[in-house]
């Protein structure tokens, strides 16, 4: 089914709509929450509130993209979720290293002024991916959005680890001098 009958599904209040969004994007939300928890129990549990959330935003919130829309919700809440864990008990591979990889060239989450400057933050972050060559794009995206391991990555696209981890040091150099060129404080 086609993302605009979910959305008309959606629209007419249909449960169906919940049931169409959970063949097409199913195993997608679950490989996002999965890479972050590493848990199938709590993958399928972000899934299925990804799919409450979606129910409750739309109306009136209309996706252009519903895959990019409902792998959000499904990141946010997976996040969430690890967090708690983690503060139950440190350490659980990716999430840390990735989130580590990029906190030199992130600014500080928690500072309140650092609010104002989000949009500044989104746009500059637009330009850069956009300045990637396609493949470090995709390569980025994979490891710091779905925050899939190097292993994977190196295997999904046909090259070496050290290639990946080459790729990534890269872009988060120049991630790096692209936010200090903006003004972005890090």
């Amino acid at each position: 089914m086609e993302d605009k009958e979910i959305l008309a599904l959606y629209r007419a209040r249909a449960e169906d709509a919940i049931a169409e969004t959970a063949k097409k994007y199913g195993r997608y939300c679950h490989t996002i929450a999965y890479n972050i928890l590493h848990s199938d129990e709590d993958s399928e549990e972000c899934v299925n509130d990804t799919y409450l959330r979606a129910w409750a935003a739309i109306p009136p919130q209309w996706p252009e993209r519903l895959a990019t829309f409902l792998g959000k919700i499904t990141r946010n809440l997976a996040l969430d979720r690890w967090k708690l864990v983690a503060a139950e008990k440190r350490g659980m591979g990716q999430v840390v290293l990735a989130l580590d990889e990029l906190e030199e060239c992130v600014p500080a989450a928690d500072d309140t002024a650092q609010i104002a400057d989000d949009l500044a933050l989104t746009a500059a972050l637009e330009r850069f991916l956009g300045g990637l060559s396609v493949e470090a794009r995709r390569i980025f995206l994979r490891r710091y959005w779905y925050l899939s391991p190097i292993k994977t990555i190196a295997a999904d696209f046909g090259i070496g680890e050290s290639k990946v981890k080459m790729v990534l040091l890269r872009a988060r150099n120049e991630l790096k001098q692209c936010l200090e060129k903006e003004g972005i404080n890090l």
